[in-house]
């Protein structure tokens, strides 16, 4: 008998994503090792990937490296548990962000990740939201946003790595501009409507 068996109202995509996130959150050490052999494939602020487009970042490698260290010095924490409340609030902001060009985390409704989450469920403690754009394989989202790049805050990577964080909910859908997108819900506690 599993002790956790998979949840079916996931994609293999989003079960995944929860998966990497896991990975990153109980060895980082192992995360590090991962965005170590990315760091190799940068030329300055360009990633150089075999047989796909340079792609040009805002930081570089110098984001990778700081996303290394990071790793190397942040101790082992528990694992996130998937929420189907908080897939169904991850998954209304895939539905108003899919087809159109807008990105960030209020919704055209004028919704908060807070609210989206709070139309299933009952969540305590503390909240956040990642949102990725324009990757759809699951490590790439996850060490996307532990790089990430461009933000000074270095927001995404703190919400991976919040320690009292146990609640996961994910949805991975299309984008207009950047074809695709991961929304991720954090909650420390967690009650399903």
């Amino acid at each position: 008998m599993q002790d956790n068996p998979e949840p079916v109202y996931l994609s293999n995509l989003e079960r995944e994503v929860i998966s990497e996130l896991n990975l990153a959150r109980s060895k980082p050490g192992v995360y590090a090792d991962f965005l170590t052999l990315y760091a190799a494939q940068f030329t300055g602020k360009e990633f150089h990937e075999s047989g796909k487009p340079i792609l040009l970042t805002k930081e570089g490698k110098a984001a990778v490296i700081e996303a290394i260290k990071f790793l190397r010095n942040q101790k082992p924490l528990n694992g996130l548990t998937a929420s189907k409340g908080m897939s169904k609030g991850a998954n209304d902001m895939v539905k108003m962000q899919e087809t159109t060009s807008q990105v960030g985390h209020n919704g055209i409704d004028g919704s908060t990740f807070a609210e989206r989450i709070s139309r299933y469920g009952t969540w305590s403690g503390l909240c956040s939201e990642n949102i990725d754009y324009g990757n759809n394989v699951a490590r790439r989202i996850v060490m996307a946003l532990i790089i990430d790049d461009g933000v000074s805050s270095r927001g995404h990577r703190k919400s991976i790595f919040e320690p009292g964080f146990r609640r996961v909910g994910v949805s991975f859908g299309g984008h207009k501009t950047y074809g695709y997108m991961c929304v991720i819900e954090y909650a420390v506690s967690y009650t399903e409507k």
